[in-house]
């Protein structure tokens, strides 16, 4: 079986951090550049689906003419039969 020295355990260790930190710094630097690109890839994706929907619909009616819908009426029926109320004493 073979022993590592102190000087390649060592030498691990720094190549761990040195990876470390560089991922750190190049995520710091570059992740808002790659955020920034992705939202700008995902807003024209979005767009476009839109614009496909909102093609087929022609306006219903010229600018500046005012429609008012009204919603129609609805009953509704209410509960009077809740049960039957019991009154209940305490016992001793």
């Amino acid at each position: 079986m073979h022993e590592a020295s102190l000087t390649q355990v060592l030498r691990v260790v720094l190549i761990v951090l040195l990876v470390y930190f560089g991922l750190k710094l190049l995520i710091r630097w570059f992740g808002p550049l790659l955020l920034r690109w992705v939202l700008k890839k995902i807003g024209k994706k979005f767009e476009q689906r839109f614009s496909q929907f909102d093609m087929g619909r022609e306006p219903q009616q010229k600018q500046g003419e005012v429609s008012i819908d009204k919603k129609p009426k609805t009953t509704r029926k209410s509960k009077n039969d809740v049960g039957e109320y019991i009154d209940y004493e305490e016992i001793d």
